[in-house]
């Protein structure tokens, strides 16, 4: 199937400054038209406890705040402020979140008073989307907009959105799963499960407790996850080394785990994508569910990397599947080269 050409004419559309954010739970990205991508960070934020009772200052964000997470002592805590997609502790988010905006304004042509484009999960209910655009003002946007993240992923991963044909998006975050059916310039349904990237790793945490004994690190199963994760069984069969706890006397313990463990591990959380993309297939007009079938879907979002999963759905659902190209920062892009729909009922 050949890949679709990315909107590049919707980039030339922006002003120098509309800047496009996508707030995920596990990593937070900023585009401008004129830099492209000028910030991809972990979502993550580092307080230093003041000797005052209620006050912090933030030591680190970001990739440095990461590599606190399970090693920080007692003077510092460390918060990813984002759960599912959604705004889960707002001052902590808006000081990331002002921490970033001053990182990405170290380039040129970031405008001082931009407006932001942020995209938000379905999910997302009034308070939760309040809350990130509240977030995004207090960070210094003079205006914010809130565009559904499986349309801005479409668009990134170089859908024909303003077509009357029917295309779907299956967008794999770290907190969420996003399926969207897009036409006519919007969304004509969708669905979305609290399942992505981090429900992936804790399905390997557990696993691997159950299956060895042994209690992984979160930053260990997802480096597992990245380096030997599959969807599937089936060869070839990769190996590596992981070292964690011993659930029996508490020592450190290497054992070996294969692409099979991991297929085992990541079954339960896969069912619960599939079931999602069924279900937006069942409640889809018959007219766009044939324009997908002859079109297939097509995956975005850092969860799209695991290996085979194009495989594993297609064998499921049975449609062609596809990985977008640079699936993590397709909705970021798609939110940015967005701006030339601005009437869409995607936008709020």
């Amino acid at each position: 199937m050949a890949r679709a050409k990315p909107h590049s004419s919707f980039l030339k559309r922006l002003s120098r400054h509309d800047v496009a954010v996508d707030l995920g739970t596990a990593n937070t990205l900023i585009f401008t038209a004129d830099e492209g991508i000028v910030l991809n960070q972990p979502s993550v934020v580092c307080f230093e406890r003041s000797t005052k009772p209620g006050e912090a200052t933030v030591a680190a964000v970001g990739r440095e705040a990461r590599a606190l997470l399970g090693r920080t002592p007692t003077n510092l805590e460390t918060i990813r402020p984002l759960s599912h997609g959604v705004i889960a502790d707002f001052p902590a988010a808006e000081h990331m979140m002002r921490r970033f905006v001053a990182m990405a304004r170290t380039q040129p042509r970031f405008g001082r008073r931009a407006s932001f484009t942020v995209c938000v999960p379905a999910l997302a209910n009034h308070v939760e989307r309040r809350a990130i655009r509240e977030t995004a003002l207090a960070a210094g946007a003079a205006r914010v907009s809130l565009i559904d993240e499986s349309f801005a992923s479409a668009v990134g991963a170089g859908l024909p959105v303003s077509s009357a044909t029917g295309s779907m998006v299956v967008d794999i975050g770290g907190g969420t799963t996003e399926v969207g059916v897009i036409a006519l310039g919007g969304v004509t349904c969708s669905g979305s499960v609290r399942v992505g990237g981090d429900e992936f790793d804790r399905a390997i945490v557990n696993h691997v407790r159950a299956l060895y004994g042994v209690v992984l690190g979160d930053q260990t199963a997802e480096h597992v996850k990245k380096t030997i994760g599959s969807a599937l069984h089936g060869e070839p069969v990769e190996i590596m080394r992981a070292t964690g706890r011993s659930v029996e006397d508490g020592l450190p313990r290497t054992i070996e785990l294969s692409s099979e463990d991991i297929a085992d591990a990541l079954a339960a959380p896969l069912r619960q994508v599939i079931d999602v993309v069924r279900h937006v297939f069942e409640t889809a007009p018959p007219e766009l569910v044939t324009d997908i079938a002859n079109t297939g879907i097509v995956l975005t979002g850092g969860g799209a990397l695991l290996g085979r999963l194009d495989q594993c759905l297609a064998a499921e659902l049975g449609v062609a599947v596809r990985v977008a190209d640079e699936p993590l920062t397709c909705a970021v892009r798609g939110a940015g080269a967005a701006a030339a729909y601005r009437d869409a009922h995607a936008f709020e």
